[in-house]
């Protein structure tokens, strides 16, 4: 239950700094850059390496790099689609997620080797 606490505490705080981030730089399409994600997943991270160590966290990030890099990979690849032909967004998000978990998977299978 402290962990929570912590996560919710430190994810808060951090979600508020990157949001008066994100209102501060323009163009305002950057304040979606600076949402929840990051900041929870650095709270995840601090507490990992209190409770885990150091290494235990850097396999951790290793994930969560992995995991960034297969959602930009995703959202470019349906971004592109819905913009050059006009399909169905819902169609379009739907049929690209095999390609979402299968960077993810390929990428965190070469993190860990």
């Amino acid at each position: 239950m402290k962990d929570f606490l912590l996560r919710f505490l430190i994810g808060g705080t951090v979600v508020s700094l990157f949001a008066i981030l994100g209102d501060i730089l323009r163009p305002k399409s950057f304040a979606g850059l600076f949402g929840a994600a990051p900041s929870i997943a650095l709270a995840t991270l601090a507490l990992t390496i209190i409770n885990d160590g150091k290494i235990y966290a850097a396999v951790e990030a290793r994930s969560m790099m992995a995991g960034a890099l297969a959602l930009f990979i995703y959202a470019a690849t349906a971004s592109w689609i819905l913009m050059r032909f006009k399909p169905s967004a819902l169609l379009v998000t739907l049929a690209l997620l095999p390609l979402w978990l299968g960077v993810s998977f390929s990428l965190w299978n070469l993190c860990l080797r």
